[in-house]
Parts: structure tokens; sequence; C-alpha cells
């Protein structure tokens, strides 16, 4: 009896990470970037300890909830489109099997396939599973790319809540006549470190995203701290 065949040849990928990576990178982004550019807003205004930690403070309680309910509610609103989807493709089995196998073999011709090859592979994988099929090859989904609110949530507001902590304690650490720059330069710091784990992580290349979120990261800084200096208001 003929054994299945198991390549000696396993190749690592890292895309079933994509989901919880992309949420957790950017809640820590979002969380370094926008409680040191309120910190550095707030200090060009008013660079008393009390009111840049109760702004800063303020700014990661209300960032951490905004970030983990805007990531629920739409990767929420993306499975629910996912879902509707499914299930009107199911239908079509149900109401349409020939026009739906057809269209099955249409979609592996376009992609290389000659026409008999292609009916053949649709031909069997429609009577091994129809739906997942479709599901996969039609609408383009798969349990790696699926949508997941809660996932998403708790990545985004716990890194937000970490990654926030960074810049605020530094405030609160550094010299009032100097809050600004430790701000600055911590901040700049932890956004470098960012890039590279986000990148080593998603097995990318790391200068590429360093540099991304740095220069990011200095501009809402540069913006805010004008803001600051010019109306001398927090924002």
């Amino acid at each position: 009896m003929s054994q299945p065949f198991q390549s000696a040849h396993e190749e690592v990928h890292f895309v079933n990470r994509t989901g919880w990576l992309r949420a957790a990178v950017l809640g820590a982004n979002d969380g370094i970037v926008s409680v040191s550019s309120l910190i550095v807003g707030v200090a060009a205004a008013d660079p008393s300890p009390a009111a840049i930690l109760v702004a800063g403070a303020a700014g990661l309680a209300a960032g951490a909830m905004s970030m983990a309910a805007g990531e629920y509610v739409s990767v929420s609103s993306q499975s629910d489109t996912e879902r509707a989807d499914i299930a009107r493709e199911k239908q079509a089995l149900i109401d349409t099997p020939a026009a739906e196998e057809a269209e099955l073999a249409s979609i592996y011709e376009k992609r290389g396939l000659s026409t008999a090859t292609a009916a053949l592979v649709a031909r069997e994988l429609t009577e091994k599973d129809a739906l997942g099929a479709h599901v996969r090859d039609e609408l383009g989904l798969s349990e790696v790319h699926a949508a997941n609110p809660m996932q998403a949530a708790l990545a985004s507001g716990l890194t937000f809540t970490i990654a926030a902590a960074l810049p605020l304690a530094a405030a609160v650490l550094a010299p009032s006549n100097a809050i600004i720059p430790t701000v600055v330069v911590s901040t700049l710091i932890c956004l470098a470190g960012l890039g590279a784990l986000g990148a080593h992580v998603g097995g990318a290349p790391k200068l590429p995203a360093t540099a991304r979120v740095l220069f990011w990261g200095a501009a809402a800084m540069a913006v805010t701290a004008g803001v600051g200096w010019v109306f001398g208001i927090s924002v």
C-alpha cells in the first residue's frame, strides 16, 4: 500500500499572524504616538507636572478603550460581511450547482490551468467540499484570514495601554525643564523598537518598518507641539 507523499521541505510562513499582529502593531503605535504627542502638546502650553500627568493618564485610558472598541466594531463589520457572502454562496450552490461548478472551473482556468484540467479540478473539489472551494477560491476567504473581533480588540487595547505607558512614565520621571526633549527621545526609541519588533514577528525587513514608524511618529509630535506653542492650548 502506497504511503501519502510528505515533503521534507517545510517553509516557515507568518501569514497566520497577520490578524492579531496588525491590531497589536496599530495599538502599540497609536499608544506611543498619540499619548506622547498629547504630552508634548500640553507641555508646550503648560509644562506643569500635574497638567501633564492628567493629560497623559486621560489619553491612555480613553485611547485604550477607543482602540479596543474601534477594532471590535470594525472587525465585527468585516466578519458580518464575510458571513453574509458565505451564506449567499451556500444558497447559490443549492439553487444553481452546475453554474457554480462552471464558475469555479473558470476561476482555475484564468489562473493558468487548461480547460480540461480546470473542469476536472472544479468537479473533484465540488464533490469533496463545494462550499469550502468557493469560499476559498471565489471569495478569497480562509481560516487564516478570517476576521476575529475579540482577538483584534484585545490585542489592540492591550498593546495601546502598554505602549502609551512608556511616554507617560518618561514625562513623569523627567525634570520639569526637560519634559519635551525627554518624551521626544524616549518616544523615538520606543517607535524604533516597535517597528523592528513588528517586522521581526512578521518575518519582514526591519529597516523599512522602523523608518516608517519613526517618520510618522516624529511628524505627529511636531504637529501637536506646534499647536501647543501657537495657541497655548492642550489638544
